[in-house]
This record gives C-alpha cells, sequence and structure tokens, in this order.
C-alpha cells in the first residue's frame, strides 16, 4: 500500500515537472494535413501558435508534448495552406463597386439596362455607375453606343466601366458635362466615333474625363467599403492582397483603420504614379509592418485586349491598322522608373500588348542592367514576343500573371491577334521558367475574387465548363505545387514579405486557411467548387464556414 503511494506521488511529480516544462502557446491546431509550402514542400499535422506568429510546425505528438494553449483545436484531418495572397487585383476598388450596378455576366445591352434600373431603384444618386459589362459576352460582339443609355436615362450622366476597366459606355448627358466632342483629343486614349460623333465609348484616358466628374466617395463609404472587401476577401481564404494602384488618402485610411485594429486583412498598397506619392511616399522609402506595405509603384504601358487599347507590335487580326495605345509616354515611364529606383522602391508595370512588354523590358533592362534582386515586375505579361522572353531572366524580372484572364480572353483571343501571336500569349510556364517563379493574382474586380478560380485555370487551362476538353495552350498549365506557391509564398516573394508570410513555418505570422478538400489531390473539376471552412490572420479566426 505504501509503495502504490509512493509510486503514484512520483508519477504525479513527474507528470508536474513535465507539464511545467511545456512552452505556452496561445493555439493548437493539431491532427491536420498542414500543407507548408517551405522549401521542400512539406506536410505537417500541427502548429503551435502565440502573439499572432507561429511558434512550430509538426506532428500532433510532437507539438502537444512541447506546447500548452487554452485553445486546442482539432482539425480532423482538414487540409491547411498558408494564407493565400492575391498578388495583383484591386481590393479597395472591389469594395466601391459593390454599391454600383454590377454589370458582369450581362448577355445583352438590355440586361445591362435592366441591372442599371434595378440599382438605381434601390440607391438613388446623383450619377448612375457601374462596372463589368462585356460586348465579347454578347450576341453582338460590338460595343454599344450611347443612344440606349439616352432612351432609359436622358436626365441623370451614366458611366459604366468595362470588365477589364480600359473602356467605359457613358451617355449623352455624360459627354455633354465632360465637354466631350468630335475635336476631343486624349493622349493615350480615345474617344469613338461614328459619323463624326462620339458614341459613348471612351477608351483608356479619355475615361477620365467623365469619371473626375463624379462625386468622390465620403470617408464613411470609403471605410464601409474596406470592411466588406475584408469581409468577402476572408471568406475566400485570402489573408493578404496587394492593390494595384492606390492614392495617398486612401492608403493613408488603411493605414488608421490596421492601427485601429479594425481592418485586418494585409495589404500590399501600390503607389498610383501621382506626383503627391512620389513627393510623400516615394522619397521617404519603403515601409512595411505586419499589415501594410508601400514598396510598390505601379505604372502602366497600354491598355487592354479586350477594348483593343493593347499594344501591339503588328496590326490587330481583326482591326486591320490598329495597333492599340500606349496610354504612357515611354520617356515618362523611364523617368517614373529611375525616381523608383533611387529611393528603393520597385516597379510593378501593366503591360498586355507585345509591344507594350518590350517597351518595358527595354527600360527595366536598361536600368537594371542584368540580375538583381529589384523585384520589378510586369503585370499581365499577358502577349509577349517570343525573342523577348530572355529578358524576363536576365534582368531578374517578375512576371505576375492572373490564370483567368487566359480563360476568360480564350473564346476571341485567336481572332483578335492571330494564331502567330498565340505562341506567347498567356505563356505562364514560359514565363515561370524564366526566373523559376511567378506570381499570381486576379485582377479582381476583372475576375472573381475566389483564388481558387485561379488555381483552377492555371492547372486545368480550361473554364468551369470544362472547355476545351484538352486545355487552352496545355503545355503552358502549372502544376498543383507551382499553382499553390505561386498564390502563397511565391506572391509573398514578389510584395518584398516572404519573411513574413507566404509559408507554414515558424517565425511568420500565422496566416492559415483550412478546407475540407485536398487541392492537391481533387479531381480538378472539383477544384474551383472548394469551400473554405475557416480562416485565420495572425492565428486569430477570421471566417468560419456556416453549412
Amino acid at each position: 500500500m505504501q509503495m502504490n503511494k509512493l509510486l503514484a506521488a512520483a508519477f504525479l511529480i513527474l507528470m508536474t515537472g513535465c507539464t511545467a516544462q511545456k512552452k505556452e502557446a496561445e493555439l493548437i491546431l493539431t491532427n491536420g494535413i498542414i500543407y507548408t509550402v517551405d522549401e521542400d514542400f512539406s506536410v505537417a499535422e500541427a502548429i503551435a501558435i502565440s502573439n499572432g506568429y507561429i511558434e512550430a510546425v509538426g506532428t500532433t505528438e510532437e507539438i502537444l508534448r512541447q506546447y500548452r494553449a487554452p485553445e486546442v483545436t482539432d482539425l480532423q484531418g482538414s487540409y491547411v495552406y498558408p494564407g493565400w495572397i492575391d498578388a495583383h487585383c484591386h481590393f479597395f476598388g472591389y469594395g466601391m463597386n459593390i454599391s454600383s450596378a454590377d454589370l458582369v455576366g450581362t448577355t445583352s445591352p438590355e440586361e445591362v439596362i435592366g441591372r442599371l434600373k434595378e440599382q438605381h431603384e434601390q440607391h438613388g444618386g446623383t450619377w448612375i455607375t457601374g462596372r463589368g459589362w462585356d460586348q465579347n459576352d454578347w450576341e453582338l460582339k460590338q460595343f454599344p453606343d450611347r443612344q440606349m443609355l439616352d432612351r432609359h436615362f436622358p436626365d441623370l450622366p451614366v458611366l459604366l466601366r468595362r470588365i477589364d476597366g480600359h473602356a467605359a459606355w457613358v451617355n449623352t448627358r455624360a459627354l455633354e458635362m465632360a465637354e466631350i466632342n468630335a475635336a476631343t483629343r486624349v493622349e493615350g486614349g480615345d474617344v469613338l466615333l461614328e459619323a463624326g460623333t462620339p458614341t459613348g465609348i471612351l477608351v483608356d484616358n479619355a475615361i477620365g474625363l467623365v469619371s473626375r466628374l463624379v462625386p468622390p466617395p465620403t470617408r464613411q463609404q470609403m471605410i464601409d467599403a474596406l470592411r466588406q472587401a475584408e469581409e468577402n476577401c476572408f471568406s475566400v481564404g485570402l489573408t493578404s492582397v496587394q492593390d494595384a494602384g492606390l492614392d495617398r488618402e486612401t492608403i493613408e485610411l488603411i493605414d488608421s483603420l490596421h492601427r485601429a485594429g479594425s481592418l485586418q486583412i494585409r495589404i500590399n498598397a501600390w503607389l498610383s504614379a501621382t506626383d503627391e506619392n512620389f513627393d510623400h511616399f516615394v522619397v521617404q522609402g519603403p515601409v512595411q509592418n505586419e499589415f501594410l506595405s508601400i514598396n510598390t509603384v505601379k505604372l502602366f504601358a497600354d491598355g487592354a485586349l479586350g477594348s483593343r487599347g493593347a499594344r501591339m507590335l503588328e496590326p490587330y487580326s481583326d482591326d486591320p491598322g490598329n495597333l492599340g495605345l500606349y496610354v504612357t509616354d515611354r520617356n515618362r515611364i523611364e523617368a517614373l522608373c529611375r525616381t523608383a529606383h533611387a529611393h528603393q522602391f520597385a516597379v510593378a508595370t501593366h503591360a498586355i500588348g507585345d509591344a507594350a512588354n518590350r517597351t518595358v523590358l527595354e527600360i527595366y533592362a536598361g536600368i537594371l542592367n542584368g540580375k538583381n534582386g529589384r523585384r520589378w515586375r510586369i503585370e499581365h505579361a499577358q502577349i509577349v514576343a517570343p525573342e523577348d522572353f530572355q529578358l524576363f531572366g536576365d534582368h531578374s524580372i517578375i512576371p505576375s500573371v492572373q490564370p483567368t484572364h487566359a480563360t476568360s480572353d480564350m473564346y476571341w483571343a485567336e481572332e483578335r491577334i492571330g494564331p502567330q501571336r498565340m505562341k506567347g500569349a498567356y505563356a505562364f510556364q514560359s514565363l515561370l521558367r524564366q526566373n523559376g517563379w511567378i506570381a499570381n493574382g486576379s485582377d479582381f474586380p476583372v475576375e472573381s475574387i475566389n483564388p481558387l478560380y485561379g488555381f483552377y485555370a492555371a492547372v486545368t487551362r480550361k473554364d468551369q465548363a470544362g472547355y476545351p476538353g484538352e486545355g487552352f495552350f496545355p503545355e503552358e498549365a502549372l502544376s498543383r505545387e507551382e499553382a499553390l506557391r505561386a498564390m502563397t509564398i511565391w506572391a509573398a516573394r514578389a510584395g518584398f514579405e516572404e519573411n513574413l508570410k507566404g509559408s507554414v513555418e515558424p517565425g511568420k505570422l500565422a496566416d492559415l486557411v483550412v478546407t475540407g478538400t485536398d487541392l492537391m489531390t481533387a479531381p480538378e473539376e472539383d477544384l474551383f467548387g472548394i469551400q473554405v471552412r475557416s480562416t485565420y490572420s495572425g492565428g486569430r479566426l477570421v471566417y468560419r464556414h456556416s453549412p
């Protein structure tokens, strides 16, 4: 009896000693299948989290032996990934668009009118605005004109941006307010005419003649837009976004909300190329904290393929004589690049057409002059002349692509540029080979906010109906590992944030996504429909799916 008591006491002392030796954590996740996306693409079972950061990763047995926490969550075999990062989007613009007419997926101008009437009846206002129409989705694949808008909205100005944001459809009232007529000329833009009269279609820089007249949002409207965009992002597993072009006012608002703790999503805020941004931000040098990075300048070389504003080396196959547009003068692009370089800022330049890509590659090459660590980017890199691909690798220029652009454009792209140029179009695998890595984004709201749509498009090169069966130029598909890296660690690297996020490793922020289906093994037709079960930002549960 006495011996039993002694043994029990010894066991109690031993267990107390073991417990005391355990490290304190705030949250432990166990029994998962965790894709760490580290260098070896290793898989773990459990994570210990403290103060918003990952303390340790390992087996469930290892983590429970070393750590204790007031909250231990059994993942029950769920799949965990680093928080997904959109390497190119318009987060604030997406939020602001939520309150205007959503024209995505409209199949005719008449359907657009119907949606506008519904929106105006609900919200009213002195302007009617919307975004998302695409004439390529209509039976008559041609630009609409102002006359239809005039019939339904003769007194209110109307401004409707095309899905890519590089063309707009306006009515006569808006043209009159902006004093646009047949003689109006805009550098880097175009006012389309028919019989010597503006049709109501404005391309690229010409849009600004009207958009600058739209009343600016209130501060509260901006805050509401940011919070709604954040909520929607968390619901699809996005914990970080790279917002491709913001002004000083918006960046300072975002910073204030982060500091107040009322905005949790992490934002890499690219600077629009305004004098105010250069004078205030660029001259001070890059900024980075857990929530906000300011280290990149956003420039534009040309327009978009859908509106025939992308600048081509040879005319469009379906529009002889039209080479597209340079929306920014080459000398200005170079001057802005040199200023950014002098102040340690990266540059991300929008380039769609093969001429625009060549121009930007040449400008970058002249400044970067060979291999470097500056991580300057070409956004979209959509159509590249075959002889120009090597310039990406020669000068460490990072291709930043949007896989869903390929599957959105594939129905009409070859008609627009011809079969020969298609060999260098949407060439994600060829671009990846130049530096061994690539960054993937969505360009939302141009495309869906859901990053799994991009993951699916990258690995299958098909639309969600499974077309085309063999994939759209399938040799340019990414592997599943490459596609996951491109929306996690490679996206983080593109924003100089790989030491903070992008993989599930000790010392990094505990930004995590949990799903019930394995991205690495699920049938391809299931990929875009995978449901996010929960999202963590800094170890804090910010989204949980409610069945």
